[in-house]
């Protein structure tokens, strides 16, 4: 088998699993920006909404202001991909594009699980330790708290995955719509068992630990709550139930994107699988502003009272006018 090299201005790759979108592309194209520009404008009304009303500016909603953030990353990581692709005639990725969407997509991953950590910690400390909340979550610790997770995220990706600009490739079909990197490392012309061991690190790291921290928060958090009122019970309930719904989300989707459905390949059509491995870009940044949006009732009630606010200015200037 002859060897592409390793040189990263050379190296590209073919994305497959477009071939056959044939006729399909416009309206392909069509629901992946819909659903693209949906992602941005649900994430990016919660941040303004957020923004704009100061009763907001407390650290939970500042660290949920920052997982939208997340989610709009982690959406631009892969639809631009998928729709420039759609048009395009070689499908063909270069190496070093390929790492910049993987960094940009496990960075996301990554700090998607270390900011629900971070608001499972200060939800810990809000219902656990009242009184020195505010002395312990200030806006100051809070933004370091936010930096603290985007270097964690970045460089457990760099760390664990920054060998592969070094591999020697003997193929270059990636069976996918996107940069995979399980299916670029089994392109490479020599098995390196490094590979398994960075993918170990790089789980370690960005689901095992945070993952951990979470659940010690929230079992503090029971401990707690079985002593108190019912109203303290409903209001932790309420404010830590989107949180756990979207680290149980986030679980499924490692889980698909995990599995080879390549084996399963009789059973498993080929568009199933690929929407099962980028289950967690369709699916979490659209969940994460509707579970925060419409179950936290300080958003709910911002959310009224400024499209009301709008409403009401509007009405009066075309009185005016």
């Amino acid at each position: 088998m002859q060897k592409i090299g390793n040189s990263s201005e050379s190296v590209s790759f073919v994305l497959a699993a477009y071939g056959n979108v044939g006729a399909f592309k416009y309206p392909y194209f069509i629901i992946i920006l819909f659903w693209y520009v949906s992602i941005c404008v649900a994430n990016t009304v919660l941040i303004v909404v957020i923004h704009v009303d100061r009763r907001l500016h407390e650290p939970m909603y500042i660290l949920l202001s920052n997982l939208c953030v997340n989610e709009i990353n982690a959406s631009t990581s892969l639809y631009p991909l998928l729709l420039s692709q759609m048009f395009s005639d070689s499908h063909e990725v270069t190496l070093p594009w390929c790492f910049l969407q993987m960094c940009c997509m496990y960075t996301s991953a990554s700090a998607e699980f270390c900011s629900l950590a971070a608001m499972a910690y200060d939800r810990y400390i809000s219902i656990c330790h009242p009184l020195r909340y505010n002395v312990i979550m200030n806006t100051e610790r809070v933004f370091m708290l936010i930096l603290v997770v985007w270097m964690y995220s970045f460089l457990s990706f760099i760390f664990s995955f920054s060998f592969i600009f070094r591999l020697m490739f003997c193929g270059n079909i990636v069976n996918n719509v996107y940069c995979d990197h399980k299916l670029i490392i089994r392109l490479s012309c020599s098995v390196l068992v490094h590979s398994f061991i960075s993918d170990i690190f790089f789980l370690l790291l960005s689901i095992f630990i945070p993952f951990s921290l979470i659940s010690v928060s929230y079992m503090k958090i029971l401990a707690v709550c079985r002593k108190t009122s019912t109203e303290n019970k409903q209001k932790a309930v309420t404010t830590c139930t989107p949180q756990i719904i979207s680290v149980s989300n986030l679980f499924v989707g490692c889980i698909f994107h995990s599995t080879d459905f390549s084996l399963l390949a009789a059973h498993v059509p080929g568009e199933v699988n690929i929407i099962l491995s980028i289950y967690l870009l369709i699916c979490q940044p659209m969940l994460t502003p509707f579970m925060y949006g419409f179950n936290l009732p300080k958003i709910r009630q911002s959310r009224t009272m400024l499209l009301f606010k709008r409403k009401s200015i509007s009405l009066f200037s075309k009185r005016v006018l």
